[in-house]
């Protein structure tokens, strides 16, 4: 009966390398899985934050052109107020002029022409900072 008793603890030791061997696989297994999910997780979250910059490149973008084009507008406008304020000020300064040629020592006029000239020269003065400060 010896070789009965001898055949099960071989028989038990091959079951047991099978079992150990099939356990090994089942892990193996198990972290392919795993590292393929996080492969995947890795390559998703790549793909995310790419889409999310061209997204924020195209707004930004779109931003500045809105921006450009108003400052661009400014300039326009505070150019057109300057010329217009240039315009006034000759006109002040011809006036100016003719008045200090007619002058009589009874009317005293030309103050008030200096004034108005003064005023003027110093909305033209705030109108140019403006403009040097939108450049």
């Amino acid at each position: 009966m010896q070789p009965l008793a001898e055949s099960k603890p071989v028989q038990s030791r091959r079951a047991a390398a099978r079992n150990g061997l099939s356990v090994k696989w089942f892990l193996l297994f198990w972290m392919i899985v795993i590292g393929i999910g996080v492969y995947a997780v890795y390559s998703y979250t790549n793909h995310l934050k790419q889409q999310v910059l061209s997204e924020l490149s195209t707004q930004s973008q779109q931003q500045l052109t809105v921006l450009k084009t108003d400052y661009e507008a400014r300039i326009a406008t505070l150019s057109e107020e300057v010329k217009a304020l240039q315009n006034t000020v000759q006109t002040f300064n011809e006036l100016l002029t003719f008045t200090k040629d007619n002058q009589s020592a009874k009317t005293d006029n030309s103050n008030k022409l200096y004034t108005q000239l003064s005023e003027v020269r110093k909305q033209l003065d705030a109108l140019k900072k403006e403009m040097d400060l939108l450049k």
